[in-house]
């Protein structure tokens, strides 16, 4: 935990949550929620010139005073930092994505926060865009949870742990299941993840290193900048099915897409990059 105080009211005025301050059930419900309607999921440093600092107070300054966002351990290690300062009890884990190819990635590839509250056990994660949780999710049942258009689950093997998704296509108690990631219950801390930052800002293996991106919740359902490409994706409703949208992007238009529709103003130009991602073949 960082040694010095956060402004809690200034981080809840950031992300616009108004209500009581305490660990609640329903408290951490709503901040989790606003944090991911109101600050993007982006890496939008790496192509600035800029390199990631997981440092809480410098956090702040980034999300929280200059409005910007992060990926994965930018937003989760800011919003730990919140939770424990709101009294709630916190433990940082570290997940193995899932590639396309089926495979996953090595340890501390996405970071994620158990909350223990009240004797239960709740999975928090605010930084792992489009296909992320909008809601915590509880680890202590494998049946599925429902948020949305989407369907949860967590699976156990052998002391592991599988968050698994149901798309609204295939919604049903025969449908698939696909793997975002895997992870155990061995407490980790913020400077464990500082060498898979270093990758994502270096490899072409990363995703993050490969793609300049920018992407955010919306009411309708979320907004992606990527490269060159402006993507519109509007959630299903109970008479239109889901709809997505791409607009082509000229350079010299990014900058202004990135203020209006995000709410980001970089402190360098930004190179555009949206490259094929190259993931390294080995099984962990």
């Amino acid at each position: 935990m960082a040694s010095v105080q956060m402004d809690v009211g200034k981080y809840l005025s950031r992300i616009g949550y108004v209500g009581p301050v305490e660990p609640t059930l329903e408290v951490l419900r709503s901040v989790h929620k606003q944090h991911l309607s109101s600050v993007p999921f982006e890496d939008l440093t790496i192509h600035s010139g800029g390199r990631v600092q997981l440092e809480p107070s410098l956090l702040f300054e980034k999300i929280v005073n200059r409005r910007r966002g992060g990926f994965c351990c930018e937003n989760n290690g800011l919003f730990r930092w919140l939770l424990v300062q709101m009294g709630f009890q916190v433990t940082i884990l570290s997940c193995q994505v899932r590639y396309p190819t089926g495979l996953y990635g090595p340890t501390f590839d996405h970071m994620i926060l158990m909350v223990t509250l009240d004797g239960r056990r709740w999975l928090c994660d605010v930084g792992f865009g489009a296909v992320g949780i909008f809601f915590p999710l509880s680890l202590d049942t494998s049946d599925p949870q429902e948020q949305g258009h989407r369907v949860y689950r967590l699976r156990e093997d052998s002391g592991t742990h599988f968050l698994e998704l149901q798309g609204e296509e295939n919604k049903a108690e025969t449908g698939e299941w696909t793997p975002l990631f895997k992870f155990t219950f061995e407490p980790r801390s913020v400077d464990d993840f500082k060498e898979m930052c270093l990758f994502h800002e270096s490899s072409e293996e990363s995703l993050f290193f490969c793609k300049s991106l920018c992407t955010m919740a919306k009411p309708y359902g979320r907004l992606t900048y990527i490269g060159f490409k402006l993507i519109t994706t509007t959630y299903p409703t109970a008479t239109e099915g889901m709809t997505k949208t791409t607009r082509e992007l000229k350079a010299d238009e990014i900058t202004d897409i990135l203020a209006e529709e995000f709410g980001i103003v970089l402190d360098s130009p930004l190179i555009p990059k949206d490259e094929p991602v190259n993931p390294q073949e080995v099984v962990y």
